[in-house]
């Protein structure tokens, strides 16, 4: 799941300095989402997926549904 935010991060060419100042976070508190550290809320889920123009379940819980079919 926090792969895939990194990935897209990656292709879109932001840093994860970029991503915090457009969450309106610190860059560690983003760090820490990214990498699975800190636990991702449902209002910043919408926020990152809203940034790179996919549903939260697209981005965050995709891979999640497919494991449990």
């Amino acid at each position: 799941m926090y792969n895939k935010l990194k990935q897209l991060r990656l292709k879109n060419n932001y840093s994860q300095q970029h991503m915090a100042d457009l969450l309106n976070m610190s860059k560690v508190f983003y760090y820490h989402i990214e990498s699975g550290k800190r636990r991702l809320s449902y209002h910043n889920a919408i926020r990152i997926a809203q940034i790179f123009n996919l549903k939260p379940d697209e981005l965050f819980y995709e891979d999640d549904i497919k494991n449990n079919k």
